[in-house]
Order: structure tokens, then sequence, then C-alpha cells
């Protein structure tokens, strides 16, 4: 590369910068809660060759826009919009995700792209949220609108704007939204112009190269040459899809790892199941799967030599050329046919983090965290005390996997920089009243490393009301590895009634109180070999039961005392003489015909 240095570590500085610029004028002026307050959105940066250069999230593709609008057409000032899932090239995963573009401009010329998408209140649709749990198609799910010019150098598609606003059940907030998300996005662009009018085009550009370069010999040399050459082959499961019976819907990951190759590993999602009847389904397969690439590539980080190291890793289009994808033919939960639908395909995305994490577990002895589920979509929707219709809708997080070195993390969320929505806030705006909320006491999964904890959340409605929720691993579990044990699965009451995890509308009278409780973390490593001393900590700390001291780590408590032979003599008793490696928790069997293990969780 002949791109100075100093020059490189400019631009990489100044992309960071703008991107969190981007996002940090987006959540001071949107309207909605899902965007301004739980911050469920993202910003990046891409060149004009359409590579992702920023690395701090995954975001959506620049494919589609360029597709429709070729790069000779557009201008400074011009906006595009698109949320159409089968039209975005597999970066939009439902309806609600809405994706502003902008492209950047030196010299007449189109040199980068400034993209934002995110998560908005609703689109239309069967259901307050556009997202129905019980959608037999995507035309159930909102309106669809594919790449569009939303902006015409600076003037708004007014026609554009009113369709969209007057399907929408919140009007106001998804306007001042796609304004907030615009505006950003511009300003973006204007950050972005000045460093190409400094420094030059082919100076800027020989950057991009050498950053993405980059990222993909840091990837090969630091952390897949880590993974053995062979071949690798694990699967995990949805468990229902809001329409059938609950049941196992798998996405199964072939590993095939060889050095040799300019692309070291292979990912072939042969032997998925077919697409689901409703909404869990992921349209992955355009675009030669650039989407899944960077989606997954994430999981590669926990390879890294240190936990310090692995957060310095970006995951730009660098990882894109160590990777090929091999998806089986159409009408498969990956490949499905439109129009079905995907609202809650967040089933089979997430859990395909988790079946990388767990093939390069076999493959590496275990040096993976145990699973994780940690995103969820519960609310209420009802009248206000006024008559106005209100959405409450909130991203849950959970607990996250034991780690070889580490225990979990507690109530963390899948999406950088998200948060649950605050209480003083949520009291203030709906008509409930939020009694508990904390950790979901011996939620994570007991190992050498606990898994992370959950939320505990009680909310009281005030109003006559209806509850929602769209959320897996209700039935089954986060996994364990390497000996440790699976967490808590996700649980909800409502005035005692126990909840499916897809709810659309269930009634809840004033006063009734609706008990959440989050996913716990899988853990790592034997629960025997715990130090007794951590596990008397948690019980000091409320993430431990004593029951569960004494019942899943086999530890003695007198009080604050650590009873040493009693645990001594516990954990031999307990200890089994030969644990998997993977564990699955107690609703496994449930759906697989009293199978406590899969015939892919052999090593």
């Amino acid at each position: 590369m002949s791109a100075d240095p100093i020059l490189i570590e400019i631009v990489e500085g100044t992309l960071a910068s703008v991107e969190k610029e981007v996002e940090t004028a987006i959540a001071r002026t949107a309207r909605s809660p899902m965007i301004r307050d739980a911050h469920d959105f993202r910003a990046g940066i891409h060149d004009r060759r359409l590579r992702k250069l920023t690395g701090r999230s995954y975001s959506a593709l620049v494919q589609p826009i360029v597709r429709d609008f070729p790069m000779e057409t557009m201008h400074e000032g011009d906006v595009y919009f698109h949320n159409d899932v089968y039209l975005s090239e597999g970066g939009i995963g439902h309806l609600p995700d809405l994706c502003v573009t902008v492209p950047v401009c030196h010299e007449g010329e189109v040199v980068a792209f400034v993209q934002a998408f995110g998560h908005h209140d609703d689109i239309g649709g069967a259901v307050p949220g556009s997202m129905p749990s019980h959608a037999r198609s995507v035309f159930e799910e909102g309106l669809m609108v594919p790449p569009i010019k939303l902006r015409d150098r600076g003037v708004p598609n007014e026609a554009a704007l009113r369709i969209m606003t007057r399907n929408s059940r919140m009007p106001d907030s998804l306007a001042g939204d796609l304004d907030a998300e615009s505006s950003a996005c511009l300003m973006g662009a204007r950050r972005l112009a000045e460093l190409f009018e400094r420094y030059g085009r082919a100076a800027v550009e020989e950057c991009f190269d050498a950053i993405i370069a980059k990222t993909t010999e840091t990837f090969r040399r630091e952390l897949l040459a880590k993974v053995p050459e062979g071949v690798y082959v694990w699967e995990d499961y949805a468990e229902h899809d809001g329409v059938d019976e609950p049941r196992l819907h798998a996405q199964r990951i072939t590993l095939t790892v060889d050095h040799a190759r300019p692309a070291p590993l292979t990912i072939d999602f042969t032997g998925t199941s077919p697409q689901a009847k409703g909404p869990i389904n992921h349209a992955g397969d355009y675009a030669d799967g650039v989407f899944l690439k960077k989606w997954l590539a994430p999981i590669l980080r926990n390879l890294a030599d240190t936990p310090e190291r692995m957060a310095e890793l970006d995951v730009n289009e660098g990882v894109v050329p160590l990777i090929e994808m091999r998806f089986p033919g159409k009408g498969t939960l990956l490949t499905p046919i439109f129009p079905a639908p995907t609202n809650a395909r967040t089933f089979v995305i997430l859990r395909l983090l988790g079946v990388l994490a767990g093939v390069l577990a076999k493959a590496t002895g275990g040096r993976m965290p145990a699973d994780q589920e940690t995103i969820r979509y519960t609310g209420v929707h009802g009248l206000d005390a006024d008559g106005r219709p209100y959405l409450m809708r909130e991203v849950l997080g959970g607990g996250s996997g034991g780690r070889w070195y580490a225990d979990g993390e507690d109530t963390i969320h899948v999406v950088p920089d998200s948060r649950n929505i605050p209480v003083e806030f949520a009291e203030a705006r709906w008509p409930f009243r939020v009694e508990r909320l904390a950790l979901a006491c011996d939620s994570g999964g007991p190992g050498l490393f606990r898994g992370g904890l959950g939320y505990d959340k009680h909310i009281r409605m005030l109003r006559d009301a209806s509850y929602m929720s769209i959320a897996d691993r209700s039935i089954l579990s986060c996994w364990g590895v390497n000996g440790g044990l699976a967490g808590r699965p996700f649980r909800v009451e409502v005035a005692g009634k126990e909840m499916e995890g897809l709810v659309d509308d269930h009634p809840v009278q004033a006063g009734e109180v609706i008990r959440i409780r989050t996913t716990g973390g899988g853990g790592w490593g034997s629960p025997y070999d715990r130090d007794p001393r951590a596990v008397a900590a948690d019980v000091r700390d409320g993430k431990v039961s004593i029951a569960g001291a004494l019942g899943d780590y086999g530890v003695v408590l007198d009080g604050d005392r650590i009873d040493e032979q009693g645990t001594a003599e516990l954990r031999a008793r307990l200890r089994p003489t030969a644990a998997p490696f993977f564990d699955r928790g107690p609703g496994y069997p449930k759906l697989s015909g009293g199978r406590t293990t899969a015939e892919v969780d052999e090593l």
C-alpha cells in the first residue's frame, strides 16, 4: 500500500468520529422512544465501491440504492430511503427497520455514502408496532417501500412522506425520526466531503483501501489462524414461528477451514429447515450473503488473545473476502420466497451467531463463549387517559454466555449502545408503573464461569391495555458449553398466567401486573469447578440463591461461611462422570422427542 501511514490514522479516526457524530445527532433529535431512548439504530459509512469502512456496528447495505439509482444520477443533498426486505439485498431484516442513505459528493462525483437505519415505532400492518407474531405474509407486516429518493438536492419528497406517515399509527414519530436521520446523514456527508477537500480523492481512497486491507490481514493472521483445518458441523433451533405448534426449526452451519484458500472459511447453511409459515424467516441469500458475513464476523473476535485485543478489532468490509457462503435452494429459513413473513427474523439471525460460536467451539476445544439471547421485544399498547393510542415497545436484553476467562455480562443487548427505556421516562409517558427492575436471580447458566443474568421487570398497568411480545427461548435455553449448564429461558406472566413467546394483544386489566424475566446466558465449564468464594459472592449479591448455590454448584453455605468439607463431599456426589460438551437445557427434550443432545453435539 502506498498510503501515508499517518494519513491512514487521520482518515480512520475521522470516519469513526463522523459515524459517532451522526448517531449522536439522531439520538438527540429523533422523536420515537425506540430510536431516541432505546437507541435501536446504527450508522455506517461506505465508499463508492459499496464497502463498509467503519466497524463499531453492523449496518445495512448501499447495494440496493446503487442498483436502482446509478451513481452518475446522484447529487449533493440527495437522500434515499428503503425498507423493503426482499429488495434490500439482505440488508434489511423486517419492515420496521427503515434505512436512509446519503451520497457524499466531491467535485461533482459520488465518493462515499453515509447511511443510518433503525427500528421505528410503526410502519402500518396488522398490529401496532408492525410485528404481527402470527403473520403468514409480508403484506400483513406493514408498508413496503423499495429504494426511492426521499430528498432531491435537498427538496423533500412530500408525496412519499405523506404516504408513509398515513400508513403509520405513530405518524408524528415516524416523520420526526426520518427527518432526524436524513439531517444527520446529510451532516455526516458534509463532514466526509471536507476530508476529501483537504487531502484529495486519490489519497483518501488509498487510505480506504489500506483500512480494509488491514482488517483482512489482522483477521487472517490473528484470528483465523487459531482454527484448525477441517470440517465442523453444528446446529441450533428456533422453537416456534407463531403459526405452527412449537417444534425445532433448525439453523445448521457446516464450517470448512482451509488456510490455503483466499477465503479460509466456508460457511454452508445446507440442512437449515424449510421456511416457516410464520414470521421467523430471514432473507439472507442476496449479494452473496455480504450482510450475513459482516453480521457473523464479530463472533470471530472471540479468538483474540485477550479481551482487550478483542475490543480493538473492528468489523468492516475487510472480513468479506475471508468468508465464502453457500446457501441451500430457495424455500428455507435463510432463503425464503416472497412474500414469506420476516418480522421476527431475529429468531434466525441471532441464533446464527450462536451456531457459529458453537461450531467454532467444537473446532477450538471450547474456546468460545456459551450461548446468549440478548434481544426480544416486549410491550403494551392501548389508549391513554385522553383517548389517544400509545405504543410502548421495549427491546429488553439478557445475559451473555460465560467465557473461557470470565463470567458472562448481565442484561446486555446485541445492538451497540442500546439500552432499556428509563423507568422515569416510561412512567411519565405511559399509563403504568414499573414496580421492579432488577437482575433475575439464578437465570445465568451455572458454570466455572457463570452465564450473565437477565432482567426481572414488573409492570403494573394503570389502565386496560394489551400485552405484546416477540421473543424466542421461552422453551429452549441458552446452551452451556464445555461442561457448563444452560441458562434459564424467557418467561412472562400476566396476572399470574404464563404467556407464550409470541403474543400480539393479550388483554391486561388495570391493576394487573406483567412480570418479565429475560434469558440468562449459558455457563462455561463445570459449575463444580467454580471457586466456592465466587459462588458465595454471587449469593451475597443476589445473583445466585442459596438453593442455587447448593443444587447448581454444590456449595454448602452456613450464613456467609463456606462449609469446605461439606462442599467437597457434595461436589464429589454431584459431579457427573461424563458431562456433555453442550448442555441444551430441560426444554430441548420437550421438542426433540425426549433426546437430551443432538447428533451434531458429538465432538
